[in-house]
């Protein structure tokens, strides 16, 4: 033992290897690391049963769904990535609805709506994310979907103990349900949210999942359900039919990616705001941040400026492509992010742009399995309990993605029938940029954080030699409109010094929930999976 001045004493090489309290899980198998440790068993259990990764992810989220209401759901949007180990190629999904096909500006305006609303019928768009959970497990993984959602039914029906972050996020939510009776029915047991530790059951859930189990997903598109759900749209005030639900598909997609110092990492292309993940890191690249100290002003000045340029051209140009142009090309170009280096004063902060508002509840989760193929998967109601709206009968909670949309017709996310809008939710995937194999599946929960998360998290692990667990536990910082958020772990004289060069500086508690929660395995060159979970949530990474 040493001791120190004062009469303290400090024994050597005691102190847990992460300061989150949690050390990096290893294993020589599968892996999965998920936001609540129930999810994350259901997981690792589909590939004791011989699922692939892809399986893991869709058997994870449907648990989700049913442990986490108002974050993610069978009503809301869901996106993935998927390396193939075989021939090391990486699909990307996209799960998310568009708007309804009579939902115009001119009605809204009509109305006297100067503002896509937040919640309520018209903030809801048709949900994507069960035609996915049925794709996915379809063209990629091995087992039936049935077998997927059976975990999430028998939660649903026998009933589960309440998470201690979740009865936090469910108290939150509790005047949004009450405003809507089929909510207020299915998700608040004696009018009130449930407590941490309280049993808590989903018995129309629990139906509707062995609906789509037994029949597949069209019976959320095509049926009693989706009758219920236009139905309850349009008892609310929104223009969501039956046509909008039937119409729906997944859209296969090409990632879109860039190097990062010899890693290759890859997101979905727009309407998702995985580019401005990728323009970060391509902007970050010119700089030598490792060089810096990982919790110094002058390396989160550096991200936070970078993201300033980054989401400028997230809001003003990006949008559902399908109805117009999106100059993804130059945006992911290193000649272009070596121009807007150039904007970005090492000592002064530059003004931000003003950006909308967006929503930040949201379940991200991801698996490796046993032959390498690995699946980086989000799902969203996008804000607590999205629209408020259950559709009655269902258990089933919808999403208000819709509130994306402005309602200006010359930009690029105006609202328009049959339009995607601008999406917050982004998986995140990577490969070794030279030899092509994989490298990480990740993500981070949180709005807007989510792209800042990912460049983070790359950077703590590529500039830094952070350990996965580590890379996810490191103080994250948040930059919002005009004000910087830090955790309180950030030493004091980086603060002022962050603020001496003219950042706004909002100092929040140790490991605040805004800086958003992460979920990472790493594959190390051994092949041995190496995984952290965020302590910022409930969940864990488990290991075979």
């Amino acid at each position: 033992m040493l001791r120190e001045r004062g009469g303290t004493v400090k024994e050597r090489g005691t102190r847990r290897p992460d300061s989150g309290g949690r050390s990096t899980v290893y294993g020589t198998r599968g892996a999965v690391s998920c936001e609540h440790p129930q999810a994350a068993l259901v997981g690792i259990r589909t590939l004791d049963e011989g699922g692939n990764a892809a399986d893991a992810c869709v058997a994870m989220a449907a648990a989700m769904a049913v442990l986490a209401p108002m974050t993610t759901g069978m009503g809301g949007d869901a996106f993935l990535l998927f390396y193939e180990s075989e021939t090391g190629y990486v699909r990307g999904a996209n799960g998310s609805g568009r708007s309804p096909r009579n939902a115009t500006i001119e009605k809204l305006r009509a109305r006297g709506i100067k503002e896509m609303p937040e919640r309520g019928g018209l903030s809801v768009t048709t949900p994507g994310a069960v035609r996915l959970w049925e794709d996915a497990a379809s063209a990629l993984g091995n087992l039936p979907l049935a077998r997927l959602l059976e975990p999430a039914r028998e939660l649903a029906e026998e009933g589960y103990p309440v998470s201690e972050v979740v009865a936090r996020y469910w108290k939150l939510g509790e005047v949004l349900l009450h405003k809507n009776e089929a909510a207020t029915r299915a998700l608040l047991p004696k009018g009130q949210a449930p407590e941490a530790g309280k049993l808590f059951h989903q018995p129309d859930l629990a139906r509707t999942l062995a609906a789509v189990a037994e029949n597949g997903a069209r019976v959320l598109y095509d049926g009693e359900i989706s009758q219920s759900i236009a139905r309850s749209v349009r008892e609310a005030g929104g223009y969501l039919d039956e046509e909008d639900l039937r119409a729906h598909k997944t859209l296969w997609v090409k990632p879109i990616q860039t190097d990062y110092r010899g890693v290759r990492v890859y997101e979905i292309p727009p309407p998702g705001q995985g580019i401005a993940a990728l323009e970060i890191l391509n902007i970050l690249e010119g700089f030598d941040v490792g060089a810096l100290g990982a919790s110094s002003a002058e390396r989160i000045h550096l991200e936070a400026e970078a993201k300033k340029i980054a989401f400028r051209d997230l809001y003003e140009k990006v949008g559902d492509p399908e109805f117009g142009d999106i100059p993804a090309e130059q945006m992911l170009s290193k000649e272009y992010a070596a121009g807007l280096r150039e904007r970005i004063s090492r000592d002064r902060a530059a003004r931000p742009s003003p950006e909308p508002v967006r929503g930040s509840d949201t379940t991200y989760l991801c698996a490796v399995d046993a032959e390498g193929n690995g699946c980086s998967f989000i799902n969203s109601l996008f804000m607590g309990f999205g629209s408020g709206i259950v559709a009655s009968g269902t258990g089933v909670c919808l999403q208000n993605r819709g509130h994306s949309f402005r309602l200006v017709e010359s930009h690029p996310n105006a609202l328009l029938p049959g339009r995607r809008p601008m999406h917050t939710i982004i998986p995140g995937l990577a490969t070794n940029s030279a030899t092509g194999a994989l490298w990480a599946t990740f993500g981070v929960m949180g709005g807007p954080m989510q792209p800042q998360g990912h460049a983070q998290v790359i950077s703590n692990l590529v500039d830094f030699g952070m350990s996965p667990q580590e890379a996810v536990d490191h103080p994250r910082h948040f930059h919002k409109t005009d004000t910087l958020l830090l955790e309180g772990r950030v030493p004091e004289p980086e603060v002022e010094r962050l603020r001496s060069m003219g950042h706004r500086v909002e100092v929040g508690e140790n490991y605040v929930v805004p800086a958003g929660g992460a979920q990472l395995i790493r594959v190390l060159e051994n092949d041995v999976r190496a995984c952290g979970s965020d302590p910022r949530k409930d969940g864990c990474a488990l290991a075979q």
